[in-house]
């Protein structure tokens, strides 16, 4: 024990005993001294109030650390831990200290952070927006949040090409088609209010065109998702029950002439006119499904240089 050990000990007086006293107080507290030095010594202690409250520091501390020792030791003991109570016995525990970060500091470099954080939040919303348009077209800076990165990419980069829209007019009539119960949302009988439906859905006047002269007759139709916003489907039947379906949606592009997309047994006629997309799918064995795509073409304002 030494006096770095003791700060709140009163300091000894000018007369106190040299170094070597302090020494003798150790010995003391832990019984080292002989019989006739421990007699004299609680002697001096009577009349010595420096010495007496050092030796009182002394026991103090002494007992504090026995106690620490003894918890660590039963905490091991508990644990079951192999050898534990003999490692107790055999080598002095360590006690270490540590100072602790007061619970306000630390909830005051909490809130700091927090403050910083928000703040960078609202700057990069504020600066995004403007630094946006001079991104090349089609890229978005990466880890933005997707409101914001949509900022940055024009609207021309979510155009859908001819062909993409074609091939999800053929899937629609590969789904919908081979329907018995369901083929449709709206039935034929109540075409005026299908009509006005969907065009109020695509957000542009629409029109089913009679395909009567060709044997088919209207089913109905049906609201579908396309790339950009709504689409619509217009399916038609024939006596034999070969269906043939009219696909409307969006599309990037003024005036597009009739193509045709195969898949497997079903074939797709597509074209675009007044930045409205069509696509005419139908079986395979229809021999007439081009004609029929380029008349359809025609009643919906297309031109014959489309064709």
């Amino acid at each position: 024990m030494n006096d770095d050990d003791l700060g709140h000990v009163p300091d000894a007086a000018p007369h106190d005993s040299p170094a070597e006293d302090l020494s003798m107080l150790g010995a003391f507290v832990d019984g080292e001294l002989p019989p006739a030095g421990r007699e004299a010594l609680q002697a001096r202690l009577a009349g010595d109030p420096h010495a007496a409250a050092r030796v009182a520091a002394y026991r103090a501390q002494k007992a504090a650390l026995q106690a620490l020792c003894a918890g660590a030791r039963v905490a091991g003991e508990e644990r079951g831990a192999p050898g534990a109570a003999d490692a107790a016995d055999a080598a002095p525990a360590v006690l270490v200290l540590r100072p602790r970060t007061p619970w306000w500091w630390r909830a005051g470099r909490a809130a700091a952070w927090a403050a910083v954080g928000a703040g960078l939040a609202v700057a990069a919303t504020a600066l995004v927006p403007r630094l946006a348009p001079g991104l090349a077209p089609g890229l978005a800076p990466a880890g933005l949040a997707p409101e914001l990165a949509a900022v940055s990419a024009p609207a021309a980069a979510h155009a859908e090409t001819p062909e993409a829209f074609a091939r999800r007019a053929d899937i629609a009539y590969a789904v919908y088609s081979p329907e018995q119960r369901h083929p449709v949302e709206v039935g034929a009988a109540d075409e005026a209010h299908l009509v006005a439906w969907l065009s109020k859905r695509l957000g542009k006047p629409l029109s089913v065109p009679s395909l009567a002269e060709y044997g088919y007759t209207l089913v109905g139709g049906r609201l579908l998702p396309g790339n950009t916003g709504p689409a619509a489907q217009f399916m038609y039947e024939n006596d034999a029950g070969e269906r043939l379906t009219l696909y409307v949606g969006s599309s990037a592009a003024d005036r597009d002439p009739v193509r045709l997309l195969r898949d497997g047994n079903r074939r797709t006629f597509y074209w675009s006119t007044e930045r409205t997309g069509y696509a005419l799918s139908g079986p395979q064995t229809e021999p007439k499904l081009r004609e029929i795509a380029l008349d359809v073409c025609g009643a919906l304002g297309g031109e014959p240089g489309q064709w």
